[in-house]
């Protein structure tokens, strides 16, 4: 159920709803993991090189329509605190059907320019067909993952975390079931997987559908669904725009540096695709304990309590370093278990230990940034947040170019160009954030 967040203790209050959008994305990222795993260990790495490379891709249009959900979302849980119902219910008609049309487009795309999109990344030759008819196959349910998103963004920006938890965990065993099925049982490879995940995405956005459509009586918009408010479309692509070319900045850097692992070989692309995988577990709730410091944030300043958004703020950052010296310990000392789920391969499992066991003593630093992050995005200043993801990404290619190229380093150029881009994105930053503070205090 939804939840006013402008009033009560806020530490108890932000985890209470962290927990939740934690475990619902450790939920989707297992899910994710488990195609890695399964066709890893059933089909061979070629299939998971395949996978890995189309997953990039994937991810960088669906972060595009995260984004639009992000941007959304803050002006939801504004409008919310501020109790403007009647605002509420245009805004979130509106960035439903734009985002609906945005994201089949982005289908239509991909189905059309699969096999080029792979070529410009330099996928190998000998994976390349497996690997766009994977993607092919995965974009088909990208609506269904945007409407899921959607709902979710705007349960978490009305306070409630947890109910999207309970669709997602059900989509997640389906998911699970169906890759044994599809992948093990009939013997089809990376199709399998990918209709594995369609099915599963499809089913997570219809139960969100049919929750709100029982419990949310004012999100009941029967024929209002379809309303279409410009200057609010306007206010949602300022927000949302924003938020999705900061999500595409991010996956665009990680894409460039898949391209230059790429060029290492099937092993190391091999490494990559599992390491990929085990980096989202440890850094996705970093950036979801921002995204709920960004909940509290704004519906705390559409309501005027300023003094809550500094204090949720600090107690956020505290939970956000945490549990980066956390992950890191745990990255630390299970590494070689971890890698031997997706494969057997022992040079594959070599080169993620060396990865691992590096980037473990590195996790405080994105910590800290997405915690900044949150208090930016709670507080609408969505272009800091742009602009320290161009310069986080922009330094993390070139440093990895010239360390993998320029220095032969190999995979373990990565963990050191993560770095440099993480320092150079805190120190952009840092001003903005002493500025503000010195005028909430005046």
């Amino acid at each position: 159920m939804t939840n006013d967040m402008t009033k009560g203790a806020i530490l108890p209050m932000l985890i209470r709803f962290t927990i939740p959008l934690v475990l619902g994305n450790l939920l989707q990222l297992t899910y994710n993991a488990i195609d890695g795993i399964v066709v890893g260990q059933y089909v061979g790495k070629e299939a998971l090189a395949a996978v890995g490379t189309s997953n990039p891709l994937v991810t960088l249009m669906i972060l595009f329509l995260q984004g639009i959900c992000l941007g959304a979302g803050i002006l939801i849980g504004t409008l919310y605190g501020a109790k403007d119902f009647e605002t509420l219910k245009r805004q979130i008609s509106t960035a439903m059907m734009a985002g609906i049309g945005f994201s089949l487009a982005l289908t239509v795309t991909a189905l059309v320019f699969a096999p080029m999109l792979l070529a410009v990344l330099q996928v190998d030759g000998a994976i390349r067909m497996e690997a766009a008819a994977y993607l092919r196959i995965i974009m088909c349910g990208l609506v269904f993952n945007f409407v899921y998103n959607f709902f979710a963004s705007t349960l978490r920006a009305m306070g409630d975390s947890k109910s999207p938890l309970y669709f997602l965990g059900i989509s997640a065993v389906v998911n699970i079931i169906g890759d044994c099925l599809f992948v093990i049982v009939f013997s089809m490879g990376t199709t399998g997987c990918a209709i594995s995940t369609v099915l599963s995405e499809a089913l997570s956005c219809l139960l969100c559908w049919l929750y709100i459509r029982k419990n949310i009586a004012f999100m009941n918009l029967g024929k209002q669904w379809i309303q279409f408010d410009r200057a609010l479309l306007k206010q949602t692509i300022k927000y949302g725009f924003v938020s999705a070319m900061q999500q595409a900045t991010v996956q665009l850097g990680k894409l460039s540096v898949q391209g230059t692992v790429n060029t290492m070989g099937v092993t190391s692309t091999a490494a990559f695709a599992a390491i990929n995988r085990i980096d989202d577990y440890a850094y996705i709730p970093e950036q979801n304990i921002g995204h709920a410091m960004t909940s509290v944030m704004a519906q705390n300043r559409g309501a005027g309590e300023i003094k809550r958004v500094k204090e949720a703020f600090r107690i956020g950052m505290y939970v956000e370093l945490a549990y980066g010296a956390a992950t890191g310990i745990l990255l630390l000392f299970l590494a070689n278990p971890i890698m031997r789920l997706f494969t057997h391969d022992e040079a594959t499992i070599f080169l993620g230990e060396q990865y691992l066991h590096l980037i473990a003593f590195m996790y405080i630093v994105p910590a800290v940034t997405n915690g900044v992050q949150g208090y930016f995005r709670g507080m609408g200043d969505l272009t800091i947040t742009l602009w320290s993801s161009l310069i986080n990404m922009g330094v993390r290619v070139v440093v990895c170019f010239l360390l993998v190229f320029g220095g032969k380093m190999g995979i373990i150029a990565l963990p050191w160009a993560y770095l440099a881009g993480w320092i150079a994105m805190m120190l952009y930053e840092l001003p903005f954030l002493l500025r503000r503070f010195r005028l909430v205090e005046k």
